[in-house]
């Protein structure tokens, strides 16, 4: 009995603090810059409150969630992003997340996407023979190659940096030329997410890989898919970020095909290992122009179903279970539809 008790109190304070990190994590990403925060980060945008945004937009017709120049934001904050976000990530356990992800399924030659600075510099296993870090934003990559010069000269050597916007790729890589392609926190700040990942499947080897792991909205957790949608505004125009897409609606209209798929913080954290979807005759490169041209998705198969596993109910505790499976998100049994999926 007192076992059981002890065991039960662990759970209850380990949620406790599980939930606590979350609510701080959120709250620190939604909140606006004060004035401490502008003088230490020179260059961003004078902070406003959520109702000023709103009447901005209207007056103006102009959203900082639609605005095709949201994503200029990285010029401006790069100096200061990782000193800004590095304590959150930790203890909401995004390095864990980032970590099992990429070290566990990424091999071969390997593109990254919205490298930004460089956060997971550190996670690329041996296995990946050649890394590619591109980004649109020549500040971030900037911070990036500075990180690259403290590694060590041998591993140094797997790694290189391309400006380089994943919204058009067409003219910059050929198909099936990456073994993976790693996107972790990508899809928020791309204009047109849904293109991006017709382009890395186009670049992406038929037998390779597509690893995601990317914020958006909870299925399961309404009101706080509410919160995101009401601090949308005030988050993209402090961060670039657009963190209320519906992630897996996303990934449906790619036509990815999803290997494996796990949700984290109430379901807000998507961990999704995918395959290439775009086999048709027809070559990829000529596909993917046309979708970008018409955004006609009847072209695009449906996502083949996800083989069974067993769900272990603490993988939606915290990411360290990922560890004692190998990497592999917990998956969904092939009779349940593609929505249904557990949520932390």
């Amino acid at each position: 009995m007192s076992h059981n008790l002890r065991r039960a109190g662990l759970i209850a304070a380990s949620g406790g603090a599980y939930v606590a990190a979350v609510i701080i994590g959120y709250n620190y990403y939604s909140s606006v810059l004060d004035a401490d925060d502008k003088q230490k980060s020179e260059g961003l945008l004078q902070p406003k409150s959520d109702s000023e945004l709103i009447k901005s937009a209207a007056s103006s017709n102009i959203s900082y969630i639609n605005n095709p120049c949201r994503s200029c934001k990285f010029q401006q904050i790069a100096h200061a992003y990782d000193e800004q976000i590095d304590k959150d990530e930790i203890v909401m356990g995004l390095k864990l997340l980032r970590r099992a992800l990429i070290y566990f399924h990424a091999r071969g030659s390997v593109l990254e996407v919205g490298a930004g600075t460089g956060r997971n510099i550190p996670y690329f296993p041996n296995s990946c023979t050649s890394i590619l870090l591109t980004d649109k934003s020549d500040k971030m990559l900037e911070k990036a190659k500075d990180k690259l010069q403290l590694i060590p000269p041998r591993d140094r050597t797997r790694f290189d940096t391309a400006e380089v916007d994943a919204t058009d790729l067409v003219a910059t890589y050929d198909d099936n030329s990456f073994d993976t392609i790693v996107d972790t926190f990508g899809l928020c700040s791309f204009d047109d997410p849904v293109v991006v990942l017709k382009e890395l499947q186009r670049i992406c080897r038929p037998n390779g890989k597509i690893l995601l792991l990317e914020h958006g909205r909870s299925k399961r957790w309404n009101s706080l898919s509410t919160y995101l949608d009401k601090h949308a505004e005030r988050h993209a125009m402090n961060w670039g970020c657009v963190w209320n897409r519906d992630i897996d609606q996303i990934v449906q209209d790619a036509g990815l095909q999803v290997e494996s798929r796990s949700t984290w913080h109430f379901g807000t954290t998507y961990y999704i290992v995918c395959r290439p979807g775009l086999t048709m005759n027809q070559p990829k490169k000529e596909i993917v122009t046309q979708i970008r041209g018409s955004r006609l998705l009847s072209t695009v198969p449906t996502p083949i179903p996800i083989a069974g596993e067993k769900i272990h109910p603490w993988t939606s505790i915290w990411p360290i279970s990922l560890f004692t499976m190998g990497g592999h998100a917990p998956q969904r049994s092939p009779t349940k539809p593609i929505e249904t999926e557990h949520s932390s």
